[in-house]
């Protein structure tokens, strides 16, 4: 949007400003933000500034008259001012800290996934040549997982990176299989039964492994040989799994009834009586999952789309447990905020869905310090969903909107 540049003198209450300082230069919150009361307008001039920037189409209000603007060479020697001024500063460093904190936390979270997803890979090589060896190791990483969740009592959900290459049934079986853990724990299951549900969704897809790579990797719509052989997956993976004596029968009925649902459209035609609730729980996530990567759906419309038109084909009160689980606005959902800045929704905390944290578009600050801002505390909220595609194409750079979405949970002990 075109902005321009006027004297601090004419600046009035509900000017969109755009102030010619980096982030860690003013107190403010935002470089660019609309004027609510004078002590703004006051604080702006004890910056020592002469000139700033308006967005007309932003503001409320055009600036006062050249005629009205009383010049102040100097800003008024104001305690209340002053203090203010300080108090703003002494909150924004606090702030700064706690993004400091949130970036390391986040760190810390990626390396959790980082070496769950080596895990899964060395799982995954060994099911077909050593399956006793594979289903020790998944067992040792969904136990290890079960009790950090069960360790956790506010629930955090992070958007974390997966890298650019890779195997998608690596990402789509570790991504399926952490979520459907953490909304059993959500749903109040059991230690046990959400070892069972990990287990289950972390070989769900494990019948792949016999499909022929090129048909996997098919872009352009299945033949119907094709379809029909793509079908066969989770007989597949329960002859797989039936080598290995130790993988939990519970978790079998997962793998082999992943792609039925409640109103009987799967390809069985199995209806919810005859679905176990672990079943229910991995078909949704699989869903969901699916939706985000293979159909290339944002969060946000997956999750929507799946309540709103999907409804007869899964559990309904585990869809609306996911959504509450993910918020509103997933992590990776593209959001325009009440003040009109763009961002990229990075984490849910599960007690304040409405106010996820979210890393706000501002060319002025570097992209590796972009600031993360919490929505309650900013006292934002926000205003749309934005489909990145969309995007100008130095935003779309800038907040970097993932392709393939995985989360993980933060579990770091205070």
């Amino acid at each position: 949007m075109t902005g321009i540049k006027i004297s601090v003198d004419r600046l009035q209450v509900g000017n969109y400003v755009s102030l010619p300082l980096g982030w860690r230069e003013h107190p403010f919150l935002f470089s660019s933000f609309k004027i609510k009361n004078e002590e703004e307008i006051e604080l702006i001039r004890r910056l020592g500034l002469k000139l700033v920037t308006i967005i007309p189409d932003k503001s409320d209000v055009p600036p006062k008259p050249l005629e009205q603007a009383h010049a102040v060479t100097q800003p008024s020697e104001n305690a209340d001012a002053a203090q203010r001024q300080a108090q703003m500063q002494q909150e924004k460093d606090r702030r700064i800290e706690q993004l400091q904190l949130y970036r390391r936390n986040l760190q810390l979270c990626e390396k959790q996934f980082q070496q769950s997803l080596a895990q899964v890979r060395s799982v995954m090589s060994k099911i077909q040549s050593r399956p006793l060896n594979a289903i020790g190791e998944a067992q040792e990483l969904v136990n290890a997982m079960t009790e950090q969740l069960l360790s956790v009592d506010e629930m955090v959900l992070h958007l974390v990176s997966d890298g650019e290459d890779g195997n998608n049934l690596y990402f789509h079986s570790l991504n399926v299989s952490v979520l459907s853990m953490l909304l059993a724990k959500e749903c109040c299951m059991t230690a046990d039964e959400i070892r069972q549900v990990g287990m289950g969704a972390l070989f769900h897809d494990i019948g792949k492994l016999k499909i022929p790579s090129q048909i996997l990797r098919k872009t352009e719509p299945l033949t119907k040989p094709e379809q029909n052989l793509m079908a066969q997956h989770p007989r597949y993976g329960l002859d797989l799994l039936n080598l290995a004596k130790d993988f939990p029968a519970e978790a079998k009925g997962i793998v082999l009834h992943h792609h039925e649902y409640l109103d009987g459209s799967g390809p069985e035609g199995l209806k919810k009586g005859q679905l176990d609730p672990l079943t229910q729980m991995v078909s949704l996530i699989n869903e969901y999952d699916n939706l985000c990567h293979m159909q290339a759906k944002v969060p946000y419309s997956a999750l929507s789309g799946l309540y709103k038109q999907r409804k007869a084909q899964f559990n309904p009160e585990y869809l609306s447990m996911l959504i509450r689980l993910m918020g509103i606005y997933p992590p990776g959902s593209v959001v325009q905020l009440s003040n009109g800045q763009v961002g990229l929704v990075m984490s849910v905390n599960a007690s304040r869905l409405l106010y996820p944290s979210v890393l706000v578009y501002d060319p002025r600050i570097p992209r590796q310090e972009a600031a993360i801002i919490d929505l309650q505390q900013a006292e934002l909220s926000i205003a749309k969903v934005i489909h990145p595609k969309r995007l100008p194409p130095a935003v779309f750079e800038y907040l970097n909107p993932r392709t393939r979405i995985s989360y993980y949970f933060e579990h770091n002990k205070p």
